[in-house]
């Protein structure tokens, strides 16, 4: 539902202009048509800008381990130290208790 001006309205704005500007209405329409140029070339432009970063998208990189930090590991297996408890003697155990 947007406005289209028709052919009468148009005639009323050319004449408003007309008497607004008078003799300086080819340079002011000059002018008026280079803005509108450029206008739409900045656009162009903009357009041309959002649709090639959308196109050629990287892949997103994984940052870099810091080298600073101490390494972590998991701790030493010791054997203990005290004498291993066999199997028998601690059945033997269960049968005197």
């Amino acid at each position: 539902m947007g406005f289209a001006p028709g052919p009468f309205e148009m005639l009323i704005v050319g004449v408003i202009a007309l008497l607004l500007v008078g003799k300086r209405l080819p340079e002011v329409a000059r002018s008026l048509g280079k803005g509108i140029v450029e206008f739409k070339k900045g656009v162009r432009g903009i357009e041309d800008e959002v649709d090639g970063s959308v196109h050629r998208r990287e892949p997103a990189r994984r940052p870099e381990p810091h080298t600073d930090s101490q390494q972590v590991t998991a701790p030493k297996f010791e054997p203990p130290t005290s004498a291993p408890v066999s199997a028998t003697s601690g059945s033997e155990h269960d049968e005197q208790a």
